[in-house]
C-alpha cells in the first residue's frame, strides 16, 4: 500500500487502511516513545495515543511531509507533554522527585530491546538512558530521533520543525554534555 493510498484509506475510516498502519508503524512510534519517556508502559500509552490521533485527525494531515515525519511528530509532542505532567507533579514533594509511587527509582530501564541500543549489556544501556533523560528537552529529542530512531538529520529538522543547523547545533550539544554526564558518573 503506498502512502497516499494509506492516507485516503485512513480518511475513508477504512478498518484495513488503519490496521496497516499500526502494524507498520508501531514499532518505530514506540521506540520513539520510549526513547524520550523511559517507561515501556508510558511509551505503549504514548504510542496508542500516536494512533488514535493519526486516526481522528488525518484530514488535518496536508501532505507537507511525510505521514511518518508528522507521526513522529506527535509522538515526540505526546512524549514531552507527558514528561512535562510528570515534572508537574513532582513539585509537590521531593521524595517524588526521586521515586515513582510504588517507590521505584524514576528512568529504571525495563526489560526491553530497543533496536537504536547497540549495547552489550543492560547496565550500559541503563547509564545512557539515564545521561539521556539529564538532556535538555531539545537536545533529547533530536538524539533520540537521530541516534536511537536512526532519522537523517533532515527528517529530525522535519519532525521538530526547525531547521537542519539547529538540529546540527543540538545534536552537538547533546554528544558534548552526554560526554560531560556519563565521564561525571564514572568519576
Amino acid at each position: 500500500m503506498t502512502e497516499l493510498e494509506l492516507i485516503e484509506g485512513l480518511r475513508n475510516g477504512d478498518e484495513n487502511a488503519f490496521r496497516f498502519l499500526v502494524t507498520t508503524y508501531q514499532d518505530r512510534i514506540f521506540n520513539t516513545a520510549i526513547g524520550i519517556v523511559q517507561n515501556a508502559e508510558d511509551a505503549e500509552d504514548v504510542a496508542q495515543e500516536v494512533f488514535i490521533q493519526v486516526y481522528k485527525s488525518i484530514d488535518s494531515f496536508k501532505g507537507e511531509s511525510k505521514l511518518s515525519t508528522w507521526m513522529y511528530r506527535i509522538a515526540t509532542t505526546r512524549s514531552l507533554d507527558l514528561l512535562r505532567s510528570r515534572k508537574s507533579k513532582k513539585r509537590f514533594g521531593f521524595m517524588q522527585r526521586l521515586f515513582g509511587d510504588n517507590n521505584e527509582p524514576m528512568y529504571e530501564i525495563p526489560d526491553f530491546n530497543h533496536p537504536g541500543v547497540a549495547m552489550d549489556r543492560k547496565e550500559n544501556a541503563a547509564k545512557l538512558f539515564k545521561a539521556i533523560a539529564k538532556l535538555p528537552e531539545n537536545q533529547k529529542v533530536a538524539f533520540t530521533l537521530h541516534k536511537l530512531e536512526d532519522l537523517s538529520y533532515q527528517e529530525v529538522s522535519e519532525t521538530m520543525n526547525t531547521s537542519l543547523a539547529a538540529v546540527e547545533s543540538l545534536m552537538h550539544r547533546a554528544k558534548l554534555n552526554l560526554r560531560k554526564i556519563l565521564e561525571k558518573d564514572v568519576s
